[in-house]
Order: C-alpha cells, then sequence, then structure tokens
C-alpha cells in the first residue's frame, strides 16, 4: 500500500469479502429507530444547559413536533402492515409487529426524559421571571381576570358535544387538544361530552403584565414577571357554563394522532390540484395511530375515549403524559427575553457580491457559491427579482417545493409575466404538509398569468433550480442558472444549512434547460452534460463513482468517500459503502438524521465513521465528495441517499468544478467532521456518542466557527477560467 493511500485512505480487509453478506440483518439499523435515535440528539440539545433557556425551550419544542410527524406518516405505515398481518422483515431483520414493539419502548423512554427536562426547564422559567401556571396557582384578581376572557373570548366559540345513545361519539381531529369531560345530571347520573379547544387559541394564555407585578415589591430586576396559564386549565374551571343546570364533575385532557399519509392515484385523477386538496381534507379522518391522555384520566373514561374512536389498541399507541403536545412549547421560546436567545445572526453577503456590480454581469464574469444561512439568501431573491424587471430576460423558469408564506419571490414572477417575460414554475403540490400552502400559490400564479405545471405523475419533483434566458445587449441569448440544495424559501435560509450555486456555465445551463423540457413537456431525457438527475441517471452514476473510488484503493491511488446528507437508507448503497470499506476506501459521513448503516464492524465497515452534528441550525446540506486519485470530485444537490429520492423522485445533484469552490465545501465540511462540541458519532452497536475534545484538543464548535466566519478567504466566488 503507498504512503498516499495510508495518508487518505483506510485499511483494505482482503479477506472481507468472505465474511460480508447483504442479507446479514445484523448490518443494517432499523430506520424508524435510527429516526428515533436523532429526536433524542434533539431532546438533548433541550437538556444542553449550554444553550440559552429559549432555545432550549425550542429544541423541546421541535423534539415534540417531530414526534408528531413521526407517528402520522412513519408509524402509520407499519400499523398498517402490522393490521394486514404483512410478517415480511426489513433489512434489518425485524417484521412490523417488532419494529412496533421496540419503537413503543423507546418512545416511552424518551417521552419520560422529555417530561424530566419539561419539568426542570420550567424551573428555571420560574427563575427568570417567566412562569407557566396551572389555574389552582392563580391569584384572585388573575383568576377574575381569566373569567372575564373566558367568557369574551373563549366561551363564544366552543362547542360541547354529548355523548350518549342518541349522540354519537363524535370525530376527533388530528392533533387537535380536547377535553373529556364528566357532568352530573340531577335526572340521568353522570354524563360524558367533549369539547374541542379551537387552534385559533394560545395554549398558552398571557396574563397582563400589572397583575403579574402585585405582590413582588420592589425588585432591581430588569425583566418584568410574565406569567401564563394552560388554555386547558381555563377551558376545564369554566366549563360548567357550558352545561346550564348540570354539575361538573371532572375534565380530562387528551389529544388523537391520526395517520396523515395518504396515497394520490394520479392516473385516475383528472384534476391533480383538486384530488391533492381533497387529500389534504381526507387527513384529518385517517386512522388513529396515538393517543394522548392524562395520567389521571379513569380507566372508564378511557376506555369511552378509545371505543369512540374505534381504535385498535393492538396498533395504536395509548401514552399517558402530563404535558401533551410539546410542539406548543415553540409559543413561548417567542417571549421577548433576547438575554435567554442566541446572539442575533445578520447573514453575512458574499465577498463577490459586495461590490454593487450588476447580477447579471457579475454571474456572467464568475460563479457565486452561497452557504446559507451564514451568508444571505438576499442574493436568490435579488436574481429573480432583477430577472423580473430586466427588459431583456425573455423567461424564468423554476421549481418550487417549500414555498413558504409570503414569499418575495412570487410577487417578482408575477411582475416578470405582466411584462410579457415568459414565467414557466413547477409546483409540487405533493410537497407533504405544504400542499395547501403551495396550492394557493399555484393558484395565484396561474391567476397572473404564469405557466402552473404539477409535476411528473408518479414523481415528486425535489430539485432546486431556477433558469433564468437572457438576450445580451450585443444580441447573444445568455442562460443564468441556480442550483440549491435547500428550497425556495427566505425563512427557513435563516436556520437550514444549505448551499447554492450562481453560474452562467453554458453545459450547466443546457442541463437546466433539457431538465425543465423533461419536467413541463414528453421529453424524455437521458443523458445530460454535467448534472446527475434522479430517476434517469442519478443512481446509475453515484455507483459508479463509489466504484472507481474501489477500484482506486485497490490499486494504491488516493481514495476517499466524504458525504453530507439527512438520511442514508438505501440499501444498495449501504452495500456499496460497505464493499468500498473492505477495500481500504476511507468513507466519512456525515448524516443529521436516518442511518440504517452500521459502522465500525469488523470486516466490513471499520473503514466508516458516521457523524451527526445537531445544533443551532438544522444541516440540511447534501454533498458528495470523491477523491478521485487525487483529481477531486464534489456534487451537491437535493438527494439523500434514500431509495424515494434515487428512484420516485425528481432530484438534481450538480458538480462544483471550480477549486476554490470546491475546497471551501470541503472546509466547511472537514469544519464539521472535527467538531467535538455538537457532534455525535454512530458506533457498530448502532448507539450514538457525544464527541468530546481530549486534553489535547481545543474546543471545535463547527456551526460557531462558520457563524464567526473565521475562514473567508475569498473561496466563496469563481472567475471563469
Amino acid at each position: 500500500m503507498t504512503t498516499d493511500m495510508i495518508t487518505t485512505g483506510g485499511t483494505a480487509n482482503t479477506d472481507a469479502t468472505s465474511h460480508f453478506s447483504i442479507a446479514d440483518h445484523n448490518l443494517y439499523i432499523n430506520r424508524e429507530l435510527s429516526w428515533l435515535a436523532f429526536n433524542k440528539r434533539v431532546l438533548e440539545e433541550a437538556q444542553d444547559d449550554r444553550h440559552p433557556l429559549l432555545e432550549r425551550i425550542k429544541f423541546l419544542a421541535i423534539f415534540g413536533s417531530n414526534l408528531d410527524e413521526f407517528y402520522m406518516i412513519r408509524i402509520s405505515g407499519l400499523q398498517a402492515q402490522r393490521t394486514a398481518r404483512m410478517s415480511d422483515v426489513a433489512l434489518d431483520g425485524l417484521t412490523p409487529s417488532e419494529a412496533l414493539e421496540q419503537i413503543g419502548v423507546t418512545v416511552r423512554e424518551l417521552l419520560s426524559d422529555a417530561e424530566d427536562c419539561r419539568r426542570h426547564l420550567t424551573t428555571l422559567l420560574r427563575r427568570e421571571r417567566i412562569e407557566v401556571c396551572h389555574f389552582s396557582d392563580l391569584s384572585p384578581d388573575e383568576q377574575a381576570y381569566l373569567a372575564t376572557y373566558f367568557q369574551d373570548e373563549i366561551f363564544p366559540i366552543l362547542t360541547p358535544l354529548a355523548v350518549d345513545t342518541g349522540h354519537p361519539f363524535p370525530h376527533i381531529s388530528n392533533l387537535s387538544l380536547n377535553l373529556a369531560l364528566v357532568v352530573r345530571d340531577p335526572g340521568f347520573g353522570e354524563r360524558f361530552a367533549r369539547v374541542k379547544l379551537p387552534a385559533t387559541l394560545p395554549r398558552f394564555v398571557p396574563l397582563p403584565a400589572h397583575l403579574a407585578a402585585q405582590g413582588e415589591g420592589n425588585t432591581d430586576n430588569l425583566h418584568a414577571t410574565v406569567r401564563f396559564v394552560y388554555i386547558e386549565d381555563v377551558v376545564a374551571y369554566f366549563a360548567a357554563s357550558l352545561f346550564s343546570g348540570l354539575q361538573l364533575v371532572a375534565a380530562y385532557p387528551f389529544r388523537v394522532t391520526r395517520n396523515a399519509d395518504f396515497d394520490i392515484q394520479e392516473d385516475e385523477a383528472g384534476d391533480l390540484l383538486r384530488t391533492i386538496e381533497e387529500g389534504v381534507r381526507e387527513r384529518h379522518f385517517g386512522f388513529v395511530t396515538r393517543l394522548e391522555i392524562t395520567p389521571g384520566m379513569p380507566g372508564r373514561i378511557r376506555d369511552s375515549v378509545i371505543e369512540g374512536l374505534e381504535m385498535d389498541t393492538r396498533n395504536a399507541l395509548v401514552l399517558p403524559i402530563e404535558a401533551m403536545a410539546l410542539s406548543d412549547l415553540m409559543e413561548l421560546s417567542r417571549v421577548d427575553r433576547p438575554d435567554l436567545k442566541f446572539l442575533p445572526h445578520v447573514p453575512r453577503i458574499p465577498p463577490a457580491l459586495r461590490s454593487g456590480e450588476e447580477i447579471f454581469s457579475l454571474i456572467g464574469r464568475q460563479d457565486v457559491l452561497l452557504h446559507h444561512p451564514y451568508e444571505s439568501f438576499a442574493p436568490v431573491t435579488s436574481l429573480i427579482e432583477a430577472a423580473s424587471r430586466d427588459p431583456h430576460v425573455r423567461a424564468i423558469k423554476q421549481t418550487l417545493y417549500r414555498l413558504g408564506p409570503n414569499s418575495p419571490l412570487t410577487p417578482a414572477l408575477i411582475e416578470a409575466r405582466d411584462g410579457d417575460t415568459q414565467v414557466a414554475v413547477l409546483v409540487e403540490l405533493k410537497a407533504r404538509f405544504d400542499e395547501e400552502n403551495n396550492i394557493t400559490w399555484a393558484r395565484q400564479l396561474e391567476a397572473a398569468g404564469v405557466h402552473v405545471v404539477y409535476g411528473l405523475m408518479g414523481l415528486k419533483t425535489h430539485c432546486k433550480v431556477l433558469l433564468i434566458v437572457r438576450k445580451e445587449p450585443g444580441g447573444a441569448i445568455r442562460r443564468y442558472c441556480h442550483f440549491g440544495t435547500g428550497n425556495y424559501n427566505a425563512l427557513t435560509a435563516r436556520f437550514y444549512t444549505d448551499f447554492g450555486l450562481l453560474t452562467s456555465d453554458p453545459q450547466l445551463a443546457a442541463d437546466a434547460t433539457d431538465l425543465f423540457n423533461y419536467l413541463t413537456g414528453y421529453s424524455r431525457q437521458k443523458v445530460f452534460r454535467k448534472i446527475l438527475v434522479a430517476p434517469v441517471n442519478l443512481r446509475e452514476r453515484l455507483t459508479a463513482m463509489i466504484e472507481r473510488e474501489i477500484r482506486n484503493a485497490g490499486e494504491g491511488k488516493l481514495a476517499r468517500l466524504f458525504f453530507q446528507m439527512n438520511s442514508l437508507a438505501d440499501p444498495q448503497m449501504v452495500e456499496l459503502l460497505y464493499r468500498a470499506s473492505q477495500a481500504g476506501v476511507r468513507v466519512d459521513l456525515l448524516v443529521r438524521g436516518v442511518c440504517c448503516l452500521r459502522p465500525g464492524v469488523p470486516g466490513v465497515s471499520e473503514n466508516v465513521t458516521v457523524t451527526s452534528l445537531v445544533g443551532r441550525f438544522l444541516e440540511h446540506s447534501r454533498c458528495y465528495y470523491f477523491e478521485n486519485a487525487g483529481d477531486p470530485l464534489l456534487y451537491m444537490g437535493s438527494a439523500d441517499l434514500m431509495t424515494r429520492n434515487l428512484d420516485r423522485r425528481v432530484e438534481v445533484v450538480f458538480p462544483v468544478e471550480k477549486p476554490d469552490l470546491r475546497d471551501y465545501v470541503k472546509y466547511v465540511m472537514e469544519t464539521m467532521l472535527a467538531d467535538n462540541t455538537q457532534a455525535r458519532r454512530l458506533q457498530s452497536s448502532g448507539l450514538w456518542e457525544r464527541v468530546r475534545p481530549d486534553g489535547r484538543k481545543k474546543r471545535v464548535d463547527a456551526q460557531a466557527i462558520l457563524l464567526r466566519g473565521e475562514r473567508e478567504p475569498g473561496m466563496r466566488s469563481s472567475k471563469k477560467r
């Protein structure tokens, strides 16, 4: 083995192949359990006392929101398989029933830790004069205020629904917070009713500052006390007014999670937009996957709720939990206390864009790399706005997956159409949980005369591509592009890490043109010049490049695979990475969430490291670096190494060819790999261990380093060569 191989590669295992079977279940980690391990890492951030207090509250809310989506999407599939008595074994060897059993145990452990965390954070909030109270904790004046608030703001919108032989059990909508009420009728005895707490009401009702300040006396504290009370406590206390002539006996909160993963039979859908709208409505009526109840709910009330919901208790998880709907804690994180939050971050403008040079002239001269949120998303918005006003622009084409509310992009696209520019937009209606938002934007764009396309049958269009066609002052047609790893969403660009490339490279522009013809017309494009497109050639090309690294290692050449992604779950890709490790290729993986590969297995994956970084920003970039015998290749794009991304979505992965841009991306990845503050490393056991600095190494916090911009060597842009 050459010196270069030792430097960049790993240790080859010439006998490994005889011990390696792709059918060995022990080589794979269950996808759902891996996802729960990721959410545990999110919970650990809420438990981390190095973070400001309200940021810890936010992490706990994100943990809860993640778990909600997990039960709406992932668990529902396993439950449906178990109901159908499917006993198919997954790659990790678990049947649906076995997986659900292990998931249930893990979820209960996580929620126990989350509840301990919530109690602790609530105590810390109280010390900072932010108090979350139950009704019994309030002063008489505060209770009197809430009596008026209830009558004026809450009572008129509540609808008590009786449950008896004449009143069937009402529909309980997905993720709604409800009260199961027991009332005593003098003529009939105890009766049961349900009240839904409308989502238009805050979960944490703020109390007037002057009431909270009463009784504090003189204080030198800079911050006045802020007090909140749970909405369910307020409604439960005054619920008797909903049942005139009856006595309120008890009130018990509960919350239902339903299957929200609806399938669209596109070949049978005459109007895809209308079909998606109907599917979104049906989401509220999916089968129950989880029931959260208060620990004090009596068994007879619990059984009545379960029976009314027509739950299959062998499938759906029933969770007694003190503080349900943890996602609502996001309301508390918005309290105006900057001293309890991360220092504000103002995204930088890349050096190449600071001169004020006209943007088309600049991109025509050099490629510009954007790194969000460390660098601003504004150049992308500015490019589209400039194109909308430029009389020389002939066409704008763009894919939109998750646009977000109040987007500045839509008015710009409409303005461009008003100026007779040809505007074509592919809006992905099937972007989960953004369907309604995307339908709204699609209709607005269509009303303005924009050509709106909804994607290819059977495939989600997940790629992030913008193409601008411009007739230059000299008469030549030139095309300008933006390729990205993240959505065209100015809001999430402030806390998702993503890369974007602004370029006028003729071959990339020609590829973008062919891509849009593929998306909007009948083109069956199979060959692209530089970009990799799923499901056309992405899997094939990634496979070929990994196999080339395997050959290079065998020949003693420089060989390394260095990938960053959100998830790694595709069996074929896992097998390829195992083969690369066996051949002696050094494989470094930065995986934020799900990872089904098991590193460090002797004879199989001892040359593989898997690192996850969870911090202030959500790591969202997808980067694929190949050492290529000393002539490195770097690709970035929208695709994770999951079967759905490689085979069932339209994805684009694009090359970053300029050495200074490529070196900057590699520097970012190496900094993340060296992180010993926010990083965890996956062990062969399937457990994640936090990476900590030893006595000889300094503390490395990758996101903090990138926030400070400690390395900004002018390698964000590259002049054309």
